[in-house]
């Protein structure tokens, strides 16, 4: 056991000595003129201008949600106030996360400009180099958090002799959970501040610099096109590595949960079901280490798309193949859990289900949302007749695309659960999760591209090097489209499994939807991710106005600008993003957080479980229509670029369609950056929060919990177990 122990936080620090590599290999490479160099620089300061800003708030509501917990850890038997510790451990971690992601991007942005000087493949290898770090960084402190504090708290709560399925195993569980609440809740914060700040800066550089004043967004001229691209950096690479490391940790959190009420005779004092996410996680991170040397092109018009594609595709194949030894050593060929029994045959085959439902989630995303696919052509026909008709468009497609995936993730749940229960669930998304690293690798090139190619702009370069890093970008559009509908499957998977785990601790033996509080808290949690969503795009909307009204203002105010005399004052649009995100994230993260312990501690359990249904159903879906509605509108309007044909017609910049597209882009925005990919953190956070507060709230007495017996919930699940259905 102390061998397999010990190897998974090994793995993670692998992980980082991977990433410190890298990212020394991303440093050495060619930064460029002293143009590029300085506009880079006022990216970079930008982006550490803000991140020091944000974590000063956070910094405070850590500290003060770690007292609150440590605090309530002395309340009943069942709790530990060391839970307050594990809580700024998971806090600092996924701050670190997205630090690490937005250090090497600021670095690795202007070295892509430079590379594009010379091929695309030399820009393909810089960036997504550079995205490696952030994915493999993240993966790595997730691994190296999990299992260090697991060895901790496993050492410090469970003597010797005790098993796996005791209280002192399920109060060491507990307290791990602290972990993935603190990951979570900064997760939380980052995406929405970072998404703010970035479609702020977004939407005032295409409204008043392309369609008003007729120049590019990442044109020098456009005041705000610093702020444009300190906020790919701020909301789409620290926001986004905050968010996967927190997605990444309640995955396997919720997977250990469960794992923890299997009894199991095997090798490892009856852990082998808690090990078992771990050392999935740790195989997906080394394989996916091992698939960042597959993404390569050769020539100029090889696909960047297929090149990542195969690297992707060779870290699930090597995962799933790996996974199926891990569990045949870990596992015992019989387990049970809630009445269910399975095999370990049965469990691997759930893995493989988790990493299907991930790969097929990441190829409809693909198709909706995709440059030359059917539903972006749609949008971008819609555009020959006005700005009404692209938005109307994008609406349809981002609806029609909920179909497919909620699809998918039913089957994945009833495959799963078919074979192994809700540990089965569980596992599958842990499964799904376990290629992060690369999944994160893919995600995060896109802005690093996407800020090379306004650095081209910016510095006047050769139509040639714009050309490559378009074509990066455009691909990045869709790997970031595609990576946010991977978050929504896993968190769906994982809320699941959460869900099952609050319902055991909690002590209630069934949701019933017959009764009036727990329908109401049925509609409350189905409205809360569109409150939610309402406050980050209203924050955006207004945010937006004030960044309008500056680049107007700079414009009427500021003689030369144009004719390139006078420098705009990038400092005044860096600072309205900066104070606009600060200030607007904290409604949206207020709700999140403080619904579920009221609703909990108010109406009880029963009812909380209602709200945490509806919370999830919603979420889902309005993650996946936002996400896939904003990422189609963006690659509509980039279509233009390149030219498109309509009836016949030949459209470029500048043309009407491609004025009611950037409309459309404008309006998508805020869905895919902002309140999007939050859905996926409001999930999880409301199931980690309500399986915090489960000892406090459960239905079963106190002081008498450790002698009750196990929680059966069938009366909640439709399907028959396992064994009927064999």
């Amino acid at each position: 056991m102390n061998t397999v122990l010990f190897l998974i936080p090994a793995v993670g620090l692998l992980g980082l000595i991977v990433t410190a590599f890298k990212s020394s290999w991303v440093v050495k490479q060619d930064a460029g003129e002293q143009k590029m160099q300085e506009l880079a620089g006022y990216i970079a300061r930008g982006a550490m201008a803000f991140l020091k800003a944000e974590w000063r708030i956070l910094g405070v509501f850590a500290l003060i949600a770690s007292i609150l917990l440590g605090w309530s850890g002395t309340l009943i038997e069942e709790s530990s106030p060391i839970i307050a510790i594990s809580f700024l451990i998971g806090a600092l971690l996924s701050g670190l996360a997205g630090y690490i992601g937005m250090r090497i991007a600021t670095q690795a942005n202007v070295r892509t400009t430079q590379a594009a000087r010379t091929s695309l493949a030399k820009a393909l290898g810089v960036s997504f180099t550079g995205g490696s770090v952030m994915g493999i960084g993240v993966a790595g402190l997730a691994v190296l958090g999990l299992g260090g504090l697991f060895i901790v708290f496993y050492n410090y709560f469970v003597p010797e002799g005790a098993t796996s399925t005791g209280i002192e195993m399920k109060k060491a569980i507990e307290v791990l959970a602290g972990f993935s609440l603190g990951a979570e809740s900064i997760a939380l914060f980052a995406r929405v501040g970072g998404g703010i700040y970035t479609k702020a800066a977004d939407v005032g550089a295409d409204l008043v610099g392309k369609v008003e004043a007729g120049i590019p967004e990442d044109d020098v001229r456009n005041p705000a096109t610093i702020a444009d691209n300190v906020g790919d950096n701020v909301g789409d690479v620290a926001g986004m590595g905050a968010d996967l490391f927190g997605s990444y940790v309640a995955t396997i959190l919720a997977t250990m949960v469960l794992g923890q009420e299997i009894s199991s005779a095997d090798n490892f004092g009856g852990l082998s079901p808690i090990l078992l996410p771990m050392v999935t996680a740790g195989l997906g991170l080394i394989f996916s280490i091992v698939a960042t040397w597959f993404v390569r092109i050769k020539n100029e018009t090889d696909s960047v798309q297929t090149a990542l594609n195969i690297g992707n595709w060779s870290s699930i194949i090597m995962t799933a193949i790996a996974s199926y030894f891990a569990v045949k050593y870990l596992l015992p060929e019989n387990l049970e859990h809630r009445g269910v029994v399975f095999t370990s045959t049965d469990v691997f085959i759930a893995i493989v289900i988790g990493l299907v439902v991930g790969t097929l989630m990441s190829m409809i995303t693909e198709f909706y949302t995709a440059m030359g696919k059917r539903p972006v052509r749609s949008i971008i026909n819609r555009s020959a007749t006005g700005h009404a008709t692209n938005i109307i468009g994008g609406l349809s497609v981002g609806m029609e695309s909920t179909m497919l995936p909620i699809i998918v993730l039913a089957a994945g749940i009833l495959g799963s659960y078919s074979f192994a229960g809700l540990y089965g669930v569980a596992i599958a998304a842990a499964g799904m999760m376990a290629t992060t690293a690369m999944q994160l690798a893919i995600d995060a090139f896109g802005p690093i591209a996407d800020n090379a190619g306004g650095i081209a702009e910016m510095s006047q370069l050769p139509e040639e090097v714009r050309h490559r890093t378009d074509n990066l970008d455009a691909v990045g559009n869709t790997t970031a489209a595609t990576g946010k509908g991977f978050a929504i499957a896993s968190a769906a998977l994982t809320s699941l499994a959460l869900f099952a785990a609050f319902v055991g601790v909690s002590g209630i033996t069934a949701i019933d939807i017959y009764k009036a509080p727990v329908l109401a808290g049925l509609f409350v949690g189905g409205m809360i991710p569109f409150i939610f969503s309402s406050l980050a795009i209203a924050a955006v909307g207004r945010a937006a106005m004030d960044m309008v009204n500056e680049v107007r203002r700079q414009f009427r105010e500021i003689p030369g600008i144009m004719e390139y005399k006078a420098q705009p004052e990038y400092e005044k649009c860096v600072a309205i993003s900066t104070k606009a995100s600060l200030r607007e994230m904290i409604a949206p993260g207020a709700i999140a957080l403080i619904t579920p312990i009221l609703v909990g501690f108010i109406f009880g359990p029963e009812v909380l479980g209602g709200m945490l249904a509806g919370v999830t159903v919603s979420g889902v879906l309005m993650g996946i229509f936002q996400s896939n509605a904003g990422g189609a509108w963006d690659n509509a309007k980039k279509s233009f670029e390149k030219g498109v044909v309509i009836n016949g017609e030949t459209y470029y910049k500048k043309s009407e369609p491609h004025k009611a597209s950037v409309t459309g882009d404008t309006v998508g925005d805020p869905f895919k950056d902002t309140s999007g990919p939050s859905m996926n953190i409001l999930i999880k956070l409301s199931s980690i929060v309500a399986l915090i507060i489960a000892p406090h709230i459960s239905t079963v007495g106190h002081s008498a919990k450790a002698d009750q017996p196990e929680v059966r919930i069938e009366k909640i699940e439709k399907l028959p177990p396992a064994t009927e259905q064999k």
